[in-house]
């Protein structure tokens, strides 16, 4: 079974298992300014079980190299659990060229185009055992190819078996490119990212991981070096490299020296990636920018000792020892610094019209350059444009995308198929002095994908820096805003009112906090986060996670539901516990009402309440009559007069009498025991006098006897 879709969603989703030769390719067609590219290749879906697929590369990265013979490999991979008997492939060349991207797209996905087919040449193929792969190279001399005009043409590859064997028909199909006599100038945007688990600032932990020899951001950074690409890195990278200070990873800051001498063009991301677009439609008067950062600061990272100079004293006066001096601490703007940053440059996500370009410039003061898809302009334009006085740089939107899913592939023959497409997308540009590609938001490439697919475009266009591509003579264009990307910016920037509200309550809360940075800021980073261009498509989802955070942490201090209460006595303090789930001490205000006067109680009690615990609090109270059953409301508050968290109400049973009547009781015994006392000691003593008289009588009795 052969599928013959090759769009690009499709194509993202394929791993193809089989091992593709390059070496030939490399010996006969090795141009100039590459070094030893591998060719461009075209696969149906990864096989399952049961079935056949075949796939082809051509030329270099699919274009055709002037004067030199075109090799293409034909790999055939069998999925089923029977031999695949030998059989012969057959290459074709449509001549007619296709004339822009929805005619490439249509081609790729259907395998239908305009104009007839003729044979470049034919091999045999060897037979494949069961669950094998094999390849077979079909070589086309220049003579056949023959002589033709730039663009990109339909090629395809169809595998016969011999006779006896089921007849099936396989094709797989690609694109050959013929470049254009004078290449035009292409620029290569590459984003550099990294997402915390919290949110906030990177952890030491997660700089570790990311920026040792086989972590992400290495990655991301051996994929560039050496390439012409601009950098778009998001500052909080840095920013929480510098936070560390002498605590930071030494990966980490090796990383950080390396960022700043790559000798590639780059500008800085809005902090956590921020979407422009969603803040402009917001409304908002500024654009949004982190909190402070003090709070992600460790002073006794930053202490530096120094040793003051010793006077002229005797050979036996030791020498003084050096003594820590009050830190400097890093501003925000030097934790955020990206070194030799291009400045005043927005990348947001698509949706722009020209009232956000105004706002743009309003917010950061200078005339910003903003970077657009092609889909956002109403006629093709090249890649610098001029759109009502603001400066626009277009990546090609269709080549923008399959490039993008090469430098994700992690298979070589699915990643060539992908920057075959890419690179005819760049072709069917039409004339145009420079052009530009901007790679997805992507945190998982791996380096050997990522400079292999900037080196690609070197096949049809000449790479420059984006600062050249900046200061390039524009054209003027239009916006077109799609109505689907309207209306998602309209949807964004709904939802980002609401989590401002939010943010506005968190402030509010926070006033608990000896420093209530310490949770804001954070929460901002969060909210950048959230609007982040790389997670737009999970946006609505983020948000209401998001919600439901921040009404925990709004929940996170109260007042213990309360167990119902006897009170025996006319004065005696109800115990109240006020619970702390932050893990930062707080200070609240218990306000304690009764429902009615026969209870007073004491009305407010500040209250200490340490992190993460329950803090017990004693409310003194005084009944004013015998006894009844009342409530007891007990409410917090801030220092600012905040209400926290949700009030709880107590039943209080008063039985302030039996106070009274124990009382009674109790002296009613003492008396009746004290008179027991008083009339056992006079029974005592009379007994003990009787038998004193009796004792004497016989005495004297005794007396006279004996007489």
């Amino acid at each position: 079974m052969i599928t013959p879709r090759f769009g690009r969603r499709v194509r993202a989703q394929r791993r193809a298992r089989g091992a593709v030769v390059f070496a030939l390719a490399a010996a006969l067609v090795a141009a100039p300014h590459l070094v030893s590219p591998p060719p461009a290749s075209a696969a149906a879906d990864a096989p399952e079980d049961g079935t056949v697929e075949i796939s082809l590369t051509t030329g270099v990265h699919g274009v055709a190299q002037p004067g030199s013979s075109l090799l293409t490999t034909v790999t055939v991979e069998n999925g089923t659990e029977e031999e695949l008997s030998a059989g012969r492939v057959e290459l074709e060349l449509n001549r007619t060229a296709l004339t822009d991207g929805a005619a490439l797209t249509a081609w790729l996905d259907s395998g239908e185009t305009p104009g007839a087919f003729a044979s470049l040449g034919t091999e045999e193929s060897e037979a494949v055992a069961a669950s094998e792969t094999s390849t077979t190279s079909v070589v086309t001399p220049v003579g056949v190819l023959g002589a033709l005009p730039a663009g990109v043409y339909p090629i395809r590859v169809n595998l016969t078996e011999d006779a006896g064997s089921p007849a099936t028909a396989r094709t797989a199909q690609s694109v050959l490119i013929v470049e254009d006599a004078v290449p035009a100038q292409v620029t290569v945007l590459v984003p550099v990212t990294a997402t915390p688990a919290d949110g906030g600032l990177l952890t030491a932990e997660e700089l570790t991981a990311l920026t040792a020899p086989d972590g992400a951001l290495t990655a991301q950074l051996d994929g560039v070096a050496g390439t012409s690409a601009s950098l778009a890195v998001d500052p909080l990278i840095p920013a929480a490299i510098r936070a560390l200070g002498t605590a930071a990873p030494t990966s980490a800051l090796d990383w950080l020296d390396r960022l700043e001498t790559l000798p590639n063009d780059r500008f800085s991301l809005q902090p956590g990636d921020a979407d422009a677009t969603t803040q402009s439609r917001a409304g908002l008067p500024a654009i949004l920018n982190p909190l402070p950062l003090g709070s992600y600061l460790d002073p006794a990272n930053f202490a530096v000792t120094s040793t003051p100079t010793p006077a002229p004293t005797s050979a036996s006066t030791p020498t003084p020892s050096p003594t820590p001096t009050d830190p400097e601490l890093p501003t925000d703007a030097e934790l955020m610094a990206i070194e030799r940053e291009s400045p005043g440059v927005l990348w947001p996500t698509a949706g722009v019209d020209t009232a956000d370009l105004t706002n743009f410039n309003e917010w950061m003061e200078t005339d910003v350059t903003t970077i657009l898809p092609s889909t956002s302009l109403a006629a093709p334009a090249g890649a610098v444009v001029d759109i009502d006085g603001s400066r626009v740089l277009v990546t090609d939107a269709a080549a923008s995308a399959a490039l993008s899913d090469a430098a994700a592939e992690t298979d070589d023959t699915a990643r060539e198929q992908n920057i075959a497409e890419g690179l005819a997308h760049l072709a069917l540009t039409g004339p145009a002095p420079s052009l530009l590609v901007g790679l997805d938001r992507n945190e998982a490439r791996t380096a050997d994908a990522l400079r292999e697919t900037i080196l690609s475009v070197s096949s049809i266009a000449d790479p420059t820096d984006f600062s050249t591509l900046r200061t390039a003579s524009p054209q003027s264009a239009t916006l077109r805003v799609p109505e689907s990307d309207a209306a998602d910016s309209s949807e964004r920037a709904a939802k980002l009112e609401t989590l401002l509200a939010d943010e506005s309550r968190l402030t509010a809360f926070s006033s608990i906090l000896d420093d209530p940075l310490v949770l804001l800021s954070p929460e901002r980073l969060r909210l950048l986060r959230l609007l982040g261009v790389r997670d737009a498509e999970d946006y609505a989802t983020g948000v209401d996670a998001h919600r439901i955070a921040t009404i925990t942490t709004l929940d996170s201090v109260g007042v213990q539901e309360p167990s119902p209460i006897q009170l025996f006595t006319s004065a005696a303090p109800l115990p109240v516990w006020v619970r702390n789930d932050l893990p930062w001490p707080v200070n609240v205000q218990l306000t304690a009402k009764p429902s009615d006067a026969r209870l007073d109680v004491q009305p407010s009690t500040d209250v200490p309440a340490g992190a993460a615990s329950n803090t017990r609090v004693k409310v003194p109270v005084e009944a004013r009559v015998g006894s009844g059953s009342l409530t007891v409301d007990f409410s917090l508050s801030s220092p600012t007069g905040v209400q926290i968290g949700t009030d709880q109400t107590a039943s209080v049973t008063v039985r302030a009498e039996w106070e009274n009547i124990g009382l009674g009781i109790l002296g009613g015994v003492i008396a009746l025991l004290l008179v027991l006392g008083i009339v056992r000691t006079i029974v005592r003593r009379r007994r003990d006098s009787a038998d004193a008289g009796t004792d004497a009588a016989a005495a004297d009795d005794f007396a006279a006897s004996g007489e």
